[in-house]
C-alpha cells in the first residue's frame, strides 16, 4: 500500500511546490511557505474529526509532542530554504539540490529510529543520489559559493530530519496497542498537530519579523488556499507512508517526483534542460527501483 500512497503524494508535492514558487511573486520567501499550514490545517482537523468519529483515536504519549514538534519545525525551515533554492537557479534545479535529502534520511532513520536499508538498498540510495548529482552540474555540486547548492543541501537536511521526526511521532501512538492498527488515524492525528503547531510557530515569527505577510497571506487567499490544500493532500500521503513504512525507503522511492517534476517544469513553467538530466533522471528512477525491490 505505501507504493501508490507515495506516488500521490509525490504528484501532490510537485503540483503545491510548483504553486508555491509563483506565489513569489505576492509574497516573501516565509509568507509563501507559511499559507501551506495556514489553509492545509483546518482541512487535515476535519480529516481527523471525520476519522475519530467513525474508529476512534489513539491517545499520544508524551513523548509524541517534542518529537512532532521539532519534525514540524523542521519542515518549516525545510520550506524556507527550498523557496530560496529555486530564487538562487530554477524550479527544477532546485529541487535537485534539496534532494540530498535521500543519503540524509537514510543515515538519519539509522541513527535515530534504528530502521537500516538492506544492502541493496544502500546501493540503490547511492545510484539515486548519483543520477541527483548529474542533474544538479555534475562537480558543480562541490561549489559551496552556489547559494543554490546550500540552500538546497539544507532543505534537504530538514527534510530528512521531518521525515523521521514523522514516522518517530507516529510510530509513538503505538504505545501499549498491539498489531499496526490505526494506520490512517495516526497518519492523520500527526499531520494535524504538526500543522497546527506550524500556524503557531511560523505565524509567530511573521508577526515579530513580516507582519505585512500575514495580511497578505489572507489578501491572496485564492492563490495560496490552493497550496494549503495541496500541502495537505501531499502530507497526508507522506504521512501516511512513513507511517506504513521505513522513512529512507519512502524518501528514496519518492524520488520518483524529479521525474515528474521535470514534467512539469517541462511543460507548465517553459524551462528547458538536455539530455544530461534526462539521463540522469533515468539514474535517480534506477534507484527507486532498486530500494522499491530490495531496500
Amino acid at each position: 500500500m505505501w507504493i501508490p500512497v507515495t506516488v500521490a503524494a509525490a504528484c501532490f508535492q510537485t503540483a503545491r511546490t510548483a504553486m508555491q514558487q509563483r506565489l513569489r511573486s505576492l509574497l516573501s520567501v516565509s509568507g509563501a511557505g507559511f499559507v501551506r499550514y495556514l489553509y492545509g490545517a483546518p482541512v487535515a482537523i476535519v480529516a481527523v474529526a471525520v476519522v475519530a468519529s467513525i474508529d476512534g483515536l489513539p491517545t499520544p504519549p508524551a513523548r509524541f509532542w517534542p518529537i512532532i514538534a521539532g519534525g514540524g519545525l523542521a519542515q518549516i525551515v525545510g520550506t524556507i530554504f527550498m523557496i530560496r533554492a529555486f530564487d538562487a537557479r530554477d524550479f527544477a534545479i532546485g529541487t535537485v539540490y534539496t534532494k540530498t535529502e535521500v543519503v540524509q534520511v537514510a543515515v538519519f532513520s539509522l541513527v535515530f529510529l534504528g530502521e537500516p536499508l538492506r544492502p541493496l538498498g544502500w546501493l540503490a540510495t547511492v545510484v539515486c543520489f548519483a543520477g541527483v548529482v548529474v542533474l544538479a552540474g555534475g562537480r558543480r555540486v562541490l561549489q559551496v559559493r552556489d547559494r543554490a547548492v546550500l540552500f538546497g543541501v539544507a532543505a534537504g537536511g530538514a527534510f530528512a530530519l521531518a521525515s523521521v521526526g514523522i514516522r518517530a511521532a507516529s510510530r509513538s501512538l503505538l504505545d501499549g496497542q498491539e498489531g499496526d492498527g490505526h494506520v490512517i488515524a495516526r497518519a492523520l492525528l500527526t499531520l494535524a498537530v504538526m500543522n497546527t503547531m506550524q500556524i503557531v510557530m511560523h505565524g509567530g515569527y511573521l508577526a515579530v519579523r513580516e507582519r505585512d505577510q500575514l495580511r497578505l497571506s489572507f489578501v491572496h487567499w485564492r492563490s495560496s488556499s490552493v497550496v494549503g490544500v495541496l500541502s495537505v493532500c501531499g502530507s497526508a500521503c507522506w504521512a501516511l507512508a512513513f507511517t506504513l513504512e521505513n522513512a529512507a525507503r519512502v524518501r528514496t522511492f519518492g524520488q520518483i517526483e524529479l521525474l515528474i517534476t521535470f514534467a512539469v517544469a517541462h511543460w507548465w513553467l517553459g524551462e528547458r534542460h538536455g539530455r544530461r538530466e534526462y539521463g540522469a533522471s533515468a539514474l535517480v528512477l534506477l534507484g527507486v527501483v532498486g530500494v522499491m525491490a530490495g531496500g
